[in-house]
């Protein structure tokens, strides 16, 4: 028994070994993926980035621009006059960069700044609350941002060769709605209605009408359909107030959550997801453009689904796994009907 003992105890400890290096290499990745998130803008961060320039672009939230770019692609595609030339790509990702990482990052630095008491109990990580960035750096920022964004799209305009700078007008209006959105008196997303149409206009009809007024011409009826497709990016919206319940609920902001409790908040933003892209679909129908019609509402189905699956059953557990397995679904339905109204010559 005595030669098998040092067998015995060097066993324990190589396996004593390689629990504690399993379990540092599991800490490891989790703390890249904690970065990540970080560095992207979303929930379930940490803290200690210590890069000004990396903690700059966290708080333009990076995760954010990618529905508005999609929505330039959708707006391009509805103009039915988009072409595969370099200079139409390279004009594409021009008001890309306008939509997202200049128009979306100046909204969101706005929010965060005037939201900074909020996130301190939702989301104390975040650049502001934390103290990894000053409150005048942050307002540089925001300044910055805003007047690049405009000065890009009176660019655009005159690249478009539009007589009247629509696509400056577009973002005029679109950082006004962006700053009314977080800012006092009027600070929209104290209201959850108000609140959540805002930031689902700013992500549907301000990118689409932008592609749309770069390579075609704009008109009110694209304007009205993009605004009622942005009914369906309220239901989106409403998605994301579910992570601050808490926050909101102290500090007396009226976010639908809070309004109507969990539950109810849940199947109304399921309903308006559906409904409208349902009502899109009506109209695709009714504009004889049946087989983009059937497409978008096969996009709907598994929208539904996963609904069923993961969101009524627990809002705020499932939130973030609901927008990544549903949404992909939302936003190519909003290129089918892009590409049916581009078709169609609306």
């Amino acid at each position: 028994m005595s030669e098998s003992t040092p067998t015995t105890t060097n066993s324990n400890t190589s396996e004593a070994l390689d629990s504690i290096a399993t379990t540092e290499e599991a800490q490891a990745i989790a703390n890249r993926g904690a970065k990540t998130r970080q560095l992207l803008g979303m929930k379930g961060a940490a803290p200690g980035e210590t890069s000004i320039w990396k903690i700059r672009l966290q708080l333009m939230k990076p995760i954010t621009w990618i529905p508005l770019m999609w929505g330039v692609i959708c707006g391009a595609a509805s103009s039915g006059e988009y072409t595969w030339t370099l200079e139409n790509v390279f004009k594409a990702a021009v008001c890309m960069l306008l939509s997202g990482p200049l128009m979306a990052g100046y909204v969101q630095i706005l929010n965060d700044y005037y939201d900074r008491e909020i996130d301190a109990i939702n989301e104390p990580y975040r650049p502001i609350p934390s103290g990894a960035i000053s409150v005048p750096q942050v307002i540089t920022q925001i300044w910055v941002l805003l007047i690049a964004g405009i000065a890009l799209a009176f660019t655009l305009d005159k690249w478009a060769g539009n007589e009247f700078p629509t696509i400056t007008t577009i973002a005029l209006i679109g950082s006004f709605v962006g700053y009314i959105y977080s800012a006092p008196p009027l600070k929209l997303k104290q209201n959850g209605w108000l609140g959540s149409y805002a930031l689902g206009a700013s992500y549907i009809t301000f990118p689409w009408c932008t592609g749309h007024a770069l390579f075609g011409e704009l008109n009110w009826k694209i304007v009205v359909l993009t605004l009622i497709y942005s009914l369906a990016g309220l239901g989106i919206a409403i998605v994301n107030d579910f992570k601050s319940v808490e926050g909101d609920r102290k500090l007396g902001l009226q976010s639908l959550p809070v309004m109507f409790g969990v539950t109810t908040a849940a199947w109304i933003c399921v309903v308006m997801i559906d409904v409208f892209q349902t009502a899109i679909a009506a109209y695709l129908i009714y504009i004889h453009e049946n087989l983009y019609a059937a497409i978008l509402i096969l996009l709907i189905i598994p929208q539904i689904t996963f609904q069923d699956m993961y969101f009524l059953r627990d809002p705020l557990k499932n939130d973030v796994k609901y927008q990544a397995s549903a949404q992909p679904f939302l936003v190519l339905g909003m290129l089918v009907a892009g590409l049916a109204i581009g078709h169609a010559g609306i």
